[in-house]
């Protein structure tokens, strides 16, 4: 379903435009579909045939998704989100009342440090998917962010993501800037983006100052330079106020070295964004590992006295076993009865 077809279905049941934002605004609250208001009772304003529809069109909304499973960890708890056809994605309740959502099932791009890009590409997850995610976390807390950071490439799924962030951006109580989509560097989200009512802020992959490396990290992304992604991302973060969020996986001996951090200051010092430094989450098999945690605020150390904003991110659920992907990765492993298992870590690092 997506939200064109959930909004016409009301329209047929006679519910003006009034009554039909009534509706999405409370399902996006995580309330009941017929809730009055602080005045009135819904049989006051809402039509008869809308009321008497309400228990079948609940059934059906609370048929997108549902918490299949909750793992409490000590930075946010991750949901692993059961879909109504069986497929599984994750969500993740945020510090500060954030959450993650995913925008596919799989992903296609192949991020060898990925665990969601082992599967490849199963299906789109549809608008009204998505927002079933914002629903399922706000019936536990309040959310007041959104990011598009989840399993998938947002940028893969266009249409669906961008109907997503203008309901939430409108009807859903999120301000824009509060609404942060992610992607490898898609250049059809540059074309995009600009010309949405509803402006997300922007995350970019970045992970290396490399092209070359960079082809080889993420081989299946658009083969675009870094120093161009970084001007792409500086104009939009310039025309729409918003800092731009340069993702950066850290890889032991890959990306850690003192000539990426030389190349990071001559790309950013002086841009308007940050960079996020991610250690990288290991699982048994991996062929990667992520810095000791001396040489993580070594690099935090030294682009922030050459001029560049960094910050650590280190990927949520890490204490549970739950890095982006893998709860789902686990839960059909264990459909298959293969066991998945995490590489021990050291404590998290502070930056």
């Amino acid at each position: 379903m997506r939200y064109a077809d959930f909004d016409q279905r009301l329209a047929c049941l006679g519910a003006l435009p009034v009554h039909r934002g009534r509706v999405v605004r409370v399902w996006l609250d995580g309330q009941a579909l017929d809730s009055g208001t602080r005045r009135r009772l819904s049989e006051h304003f809402l039509p008869r045939a809308l009321r008497e529809a309400v228990p079948a069109l609940t059934m059906e909304l609370d048929g997108l998704a549902r918490i299949r499973s909750e793992h409490a960890g000590s930075d946010g708890s991750r949901l692993l989100v059961e879909l109504a056809d069986g497929q599984m994605v994750e969500s993740v309740l945020l510090p500060r009342d954030g959450l993650c959502v995913s925008t596919q099932v799989g992903c296609a791009v192949g991020c060898r440090f990925c665990m969601t890009g082992k599967s490849g590409l199963i299906r789109q997850v549809t608008s009204m998917e998505i927002l079933a995610q914002v629903v399922l976390a706000r019936r536990l807390r309040a959310v007041r962010k959104v990011v598009f950071m989840g399993m998938g490439e947002p940028a893969h799924n266009l249409d669906n993501v961008l109907e997503a962030i203008d309901l939430l951006g409108t009807e859903g109580n999120i301000g824009h800037k509060n609404l942060v989509f992610s992607t490898v560097g898609d250049l059809r989200v540059f074309d995009a983006l600009p010309r949405q009512r509803v402006k997300p802020a922007l995350a970019l992959s970045l992970h290396t100052t490399k092209a070359a490396l960079r082809e080889h990290l993420l081989p299946r992304a658009p083969k675009i330079a870094p120093e161009e992604l970084i001007a792409l991302g500086e104009k939009y973060a310039r025309d729409t106020d918003y800092p731009i969020q340069y993702q950066w996986t850290l890889l032991k001996g890959v990306n850690d070295g003192d000539d990426e951090l030389d190349a990071v200051v001559r790309l950013l010092k002086g841009k308007y964004g940050v960079l996020n430094m991610i250690p990288f989450n290991s699982l048994e098999g991996d062929d990667y590992q992520r810095p000791d945690s001396e040489r993580i605020r070594e690099i935090v150390r030294k682009l922030h006295s050459r001029g560049v904003l960094t910050k650590v991110r280190n990927s949520a659920g890490q204490d549970v076993e739950g890095g982006c992907g893998q709860l789902r990765a686990r839960a059909v492993a264990a459909a298959q009865g293969v066991e998945l298992r995490r590489r021990p870590l050291a404590k998290p690092e502070v930056a």
